[in-house]
């Protein structure tokens, strides 16, 4: 404490934070819940309503909104200008669509809860403004951001966090008193504004290219991190002084960025501040909810709740089935994107202070948002269990049935279709099967007839004719489908040769335990002609690397047959490898003494097998 009082640092909310965050999330996650449930769940636990380790999490909200900030840079430096002008139509189209209609769709509920016009009007365009946060967080842990559909969701988000702009100004324009401001006064922001944004391109397109050159060519690390936090913050901060979104500036900063030789770097400087300050911000809306107000007013809010997702997402559905989205893409955004966000809790704040509505509607409003928030997770995973598999359509592609070649292969990726050569030029008739789709289509655009079938299905394998032919080669991408066909192929037919890809060494062990007659590491062959040549570019001549080249062979051989044998880690003392071999500097005078029988028989035991080699 006498630490605390001389510094004036008191290190119990920063423990606090950390701790929550380090113990709920992984405890969330082994359950097979959400990373984001488990902040939210922690920050209700140590907030003001849970044992009050914190009595004011706006403020914790505040700072953390710099991870939303940190986010929408990276996923800036994701979206290059042509990308980003290539999804203009969704940008625009469906955005606006989604907005104005959702829009409508709440205000009209608000009013049916019995507030006023404009007081539903503020209610139902706060709830439409989606959590970027939460959908961004949900997209990456399911590594579908860069996916076509996650494309449309990033683009409607980008529109929501652009509408927050004039609709913070329609409702200080709405408000008592507001329509009698000045007109001059409003077009001079939307000049400042527009300002803002122009000076913000020029920076990105002309000095911050160079900025980071002369930077990386100083070789400090630490300097170009701060740089990258100094063009984050610097771009949100101009944003938020000329009356735009922080999201908006750092966003375009990334976007500015997306083409620099820079990016990569960018990326890895601002990923470990990202993700800790996000945390931080899920922590900060979990001990924002005023438990005293959802016991106050228990049936309006979960009225609201209920009711204002359920419409947004009908809304959402809607719409996106309007404009010919396949049924389990439209469900799935509906679910994704029916919570309210962030933003909301700057438009309600706004709202309070110009009178629009009281601070007790504001904090039913906050509570609404909340809880749809705290909501969405356990949606998106009801959604996982009562969605059916996605299949593709099959429409073109023939199904596996009474094939007659010679050679059966399973597989025809990369690997595949490379390997099926020698035997197609040897004119050998050869039959195919994979199950993805998409590849068999393409295949049959470059003169492959590759039949639909699941290798890892014996009744399959019976279809595709596997009781006729006189090998067998397994060319699947996926380990454990390899070992699993193999497995299957040797019980049923244990004399038929079968010949298998082997992802790795231990993939490779593990298809020689089930008997198959040849396999091989899909990287060995070209790792060793790469080493081989590295040999010869350094001026070794062709005797001395054929002769290398084959102890390589030989040693590699023996290695995997004593792994068979005696495990993953048998036959290391055949590795060579690069770590230096400690000696001392000067001969010892004399031979070291063990202190201990226990040392005694290590030595003796490591002398046995310098002696043995």
């Amino acid at each position: 404490m006498a630490v605390e009082t001389a510094h004036g640092v008191d290190l119990v909310p920063i423990v606090a934070l950390l701790g929550a965050g380090v113990i709920a999330v992984p405890l969330f996650k082994r359950f097979g819940l959400d990373s984001v449930l488990g902040y939210l769940a922690a920050g209700i636990v140590i907030g003001p309503f849970g044992i009050g380790l914190f009595s004011d999490p706006q403020a914790i909200i505040h700072v953390a909104e710099l991870g939303v900030v940190m986010f929408l840079f990276v996923i800036g430096l994701e979206m290059q200008p042509s990308r980003l002008w290539g999804l203009r139509r969704e940008i625009l189209g469906l955005g606006v669509l989604q907005v104005a209609i959702c829009g409508a769709l709440l205000t009209g509920a608000g009013i049916a809860f019995g507030f006023s016009p404009l007081v539903a009007f503020v209610a139902g365009t706060g709830f439409v403004l989606t959590s970027t946060a939460i959908v961004f967080q949900i997209l990456n842990d399911q590594g579908e951001l860069s996916t076509p559909k996650g494309q449309r969701i990033v683009s409607i988000l980008l529109l929501e966090d652009i509408a927050i702009v004039p609709l913070l100004a329609l409702v200080a324009f709405l408000a008592p008193g507001g329509e009698d401001g000045d007109a001059g006064s409003r077009g001079i922001a939307i000049a400042i504004a527009l300002a803002a944004i122009a000076a913000l391109v020029l920076v990105g397109r002309y000095l911050l290219n160079p900025l980071f050159r002369v930077l990386a060519q100083a070789e400090a690390r630490e300097v170009m991190t701060a740089a990258a936090l100094l063009v984050v913050l610097g771009s949100a901060l101009l944003m938020q002084m000329s009356g735009l979104s922080m999201a908006m500036g750092a966003f375009l900063a990334g976007v500015l960025l997306s083409e620099s030789t820079f990016r990569h770097q960018l990326e890895a400087d601002i990923e470990p501040f990202r993700g800790i300050l996000l945390g931080l911000f899920f922590l900060g809306v979990g001990m924002a909810l005023d438990l005293s107000v959802i016991v106050q007013n228990a049936a309006l809010v979960a009225g609201l709740v209920v009711v204002y997702m359920v419409l947004k997402g009908f809304g959402i559905y809607a719409i996106a089935r309007l404009l010919r989205t396949p049924h389990g893409e439209a469900l799935e955004r509906a679910g994704l994107m029916a919570q309210g966000g962030e933003f909301a809790f700057v438009l309600f704040a706004t709202a309070a202070s110009v009178g629009v509505i009281d601070q007790s509607l504001n904090a039913i409003f906050t509570a609404n948002v909340i809880l749809s928030m705290i909501l969405t997770p356990f949606v998106i995973m009801a959604l996982r269990r009562l969605m059916p598999e996605r299949t593709l359509s099959t429409d073109g592609v023939d199904i596996a049935d009474g094939l007659e070649g010679s050679v059966l292969v399973i597989g025809f990726g990369r690997f595949g279709q490379i390997a099926s050569q020698p035997l197609l030029l040897r004119g050998i008739d050869v039959s195919i099967i994979d199950n993805d789709v998409e590849m068999i289509q393409a295949a049959s655009s470059f003169g492959f007839k590759v039949y639909f079938g699941d290798g890892t299905r014996l009744d399959i394998l019976h279809a595709a004719g596997i009781g006729k032919v006189e090998a067998v080669m397994i060319c699947v991408d996926k380990p454990e489908a390899a070992v699993r066909i193999a497995e299957l192929i040797k019980g049923e037919y244990p004399l038929l040769p079968v010949l298998a890809r082997a992802y790795d060494r231990g993939s490779a062990i593990a298809l020689i335990d089930t008997g198959v007659e040849y396999q091989m590491r899909e990287t060995l062959e070209s790792a060793f002609q790469f080493g081989a040549q590295s040999l010869r570019t350094i001026g070794i001549n062709d005797d001395e690397i054929d002769e290398i080249m084959q102890e390589v062979r030989v040693r590699d051989a023996a290695r995997l047959d004593l792994q068979v044998a005696g495990g993953i880690y048998a036959g290391n003392a055949l590795l060579r490898g690069n770590a230096p071999t400690p000696t001392p500097l000067a001969t010892p005078r004399q031979s070291g003494q063990a202190l201990s029988e226990e040392t005694a028989a290590i030595i003796a035991q490591e002398r046995e097998k310098t002696g043995s080699r």
